[in-house]
Order: C-alpha cells, then sequence, then structure tokens
C-alpha cells in the first residue's frame, strides 16, 4: 500500500486536505458513481455549469456534509466577450444550494490577455466578499500560468500534465511554491490517447496504461489533485484501485516519458475522449 502522503494532500494556500483523485462529471458518470466517489474518500469535486450528476449530489448535502468537500466551478472565458463572474457565481449558488463555493476559476485562459487585470480583481472582489473560498483559472499557456504563480494572483491552476505534456515541470512547477498555489491536472490520459497505440509505435511495444497515466501525473508532489472523468462507477473503482498502488516505479515513468513524447510527436492533436 502507498503512504497516505500518495492519497492525500493539501491544496492551496489554505492546505485543505484532499484526496488526490478529484472527480469530474463531464462523462456523466451519474449520482450513484459520485456517491461510490463520495464514500472512498473523494472529496475535490469539480463541476461544469451544465453538469446535472455531481449537482444533486450536493444539493441534498447537509451542512457537516459540505464542508468535507472542496466544490469547484467557475465561469468561462468567452471568446467573444465576458460574461459577469459575479453573475457566474451567482448562478454557481443557486444551482448547488450552498453558501460559498470553494474553488471558483475563471475557465479556459488560452492566452495572457484573456486574464485581463480586470479579470483577476473581479475574482479578487468575489473572494473579498466571502462566497468564494479560493480563486483559480484553467490555463493552456504554461509559462504565463507560471508567472501567475510566481506572484501569487490565484490560489490554484487547473492545467494541462500528462506523460505527453510534461512541460509544466519546467513553467510551472518551479514557481508554485513561492505562494503555495495549488495544482490541479487535468487530462491525464491527453483525452485518451495515450491509451491506444499510435501510428508506427512498435508492435513489440506496451502502450500505457490509465493507471499509469494517474500514477505519473500524482508521482510529481507539485500536483495536489489529478481529475478522473469516468463513465461509470466500474471505470472510477478501476481508477481509485490504480492509484492505491502509489508512485509508478522508476522503469515504468522512464517508459511513460518515452512514450509519451511519441504520442506527442506522432498522435496528433485531439479533443475526444
Amino acid at each position: 500500500m502507498p503512504s497516505s502522503a500518495f492519497l492525500r494532500g493539501r491544496l492551496g494556500p489554505e492546505g485543505w486536505p484532499v484526496f488526490r483523485l478529484g472527480l469530474a462529471a463531464t462523462n456523466r458518470p451519474g449520482e450513484r458513481t459520485v456517491r461510490c466517489a463520495l464514500d472512498h474518500g473523494v472529496n475535490y469535486l469539480f463541476a461544469f455549469a451544465i453538469d446535472t450528476n455531481i449537482t444533486g449530489v450536493v444539493r441534498g448535502m447537509n451542512a457537516d456534509q459540505r464542508e468535507k468537500i472542496v466544490l469547484a466551478t467557475g465561469g468561462y472565458n468567452w471568446i467573444f466577450g465576458h460574461t459577469s463572474l459575479k453573475k457566474s457565481l451567482d448562478n454557481a449558488l443557486r444551482r448547488y444550494r450552498t453558501d460559498y463555493i470553494d474553488v471558483f476559476h475563471f475557465l479556459g485562459v488560452m492566452k495572457p490577455k484573456e486574464f485581463s487585470p480586470r479579470i483577476e480583481e473581479e475574482l479578487n472582489a468575489l473572494r473579498a466578499d466571502g462566497k468564494v473560498r479560493a480563486t483559480a483559472i484553467s490555463c493552456h499557456h504554461r509559462k504565463f500560468a507560471g508567472e501567475l504563480a510566481a506572484r501569487g494572483a490565484v490560489d490554484a491552476l487547473m492545467i494541462r500534465y500528462n506523460a505527453a505534456h510534461p512541460g509544466a515541470e519546467m513553467d510551472i512547477f518551479p514557481h508554485v511554491a513561492a505562494h503555495n498555489t495549488g495544482v490541479i491536472s487535468y487530462t491525464v490520459t491527453r483525452w485518451g490517447r495515450l491509451l491506444v497505440r499510435p501510428r508506427g509505435w512498435p508492435q513489440r511495444e506496451p502502450v500505457a496504461t490509465a493507471g499509469q497515466c494517474y500514477r505519473f501525473v500524482l508521482s510529481n508532489p507539485h500536483v495536489q489533485v489529478a481529475l478522473t472523468a469516468p463513465s461509470n462507477e466500474r471505470q472510477l473503482l478501476e481508477n481509485l484501485r490504480e492509484v492505491e498502488r502509489g508512485p509508478l516505479p522508476e522503469d515504468e515513468m522512464t517508459f511513460l516519458r518515452r512514450f509519451g513524447a511519441y504520442v506527442h510527436d506522432h498522435a496528433g492533436w485531439f479533443m475526444g475522449q
């Protein structure tokens, strides 16, 4: 069994205790799966505005149960205009029937100019008002995310980090300690492309498993939470069993890095699941 330090960590400046596998309901796994995750210790829930599975579970929580989870959601960066983050927050508070959101994101920042000083001020104002406990962004621009961490602009970053995209190790992770900026990783399997054989990969060579992908990400101590988006309870339990195996041994880590680099160079860009 892995040490508790592998399965459990503390997120962001407030040091909230978290189970390091977080749940996203992207694939609508059903409320039963969400409850199963909670029963197994998962307490970081990332909910989209269109989510229904997490919504019903959170609505049914009493105050003590609500206090034990870290509920993350946010407002979206629209290409052709900006929707008020306060309006997005108010909608989320009504949707989940809660008085606060633990981690409120500005979602989908692709370029530095999209996270303007005005947006940063809006996020800080929401936190100062007490209805948001921590601010965050999801960001595809690694160097900019690193700059935000270095100056403590947000409390947490949701970033792409996996065996095919390890650049956060250079651009982001060296900067998070300055302000204890939290790190939440998504696309652990690179939208599934790390799980299939890319063209030209030798037939005698294996491909990565989902468990290896999760353990690769969580083997990095700078990552507090890696999101999983199972389609059903069976997939959730498989992922939980895998992370319970602990950090990847050195030989598997070496393989994942070699295979991930090949996938990055040969599998192309893919947004499927």
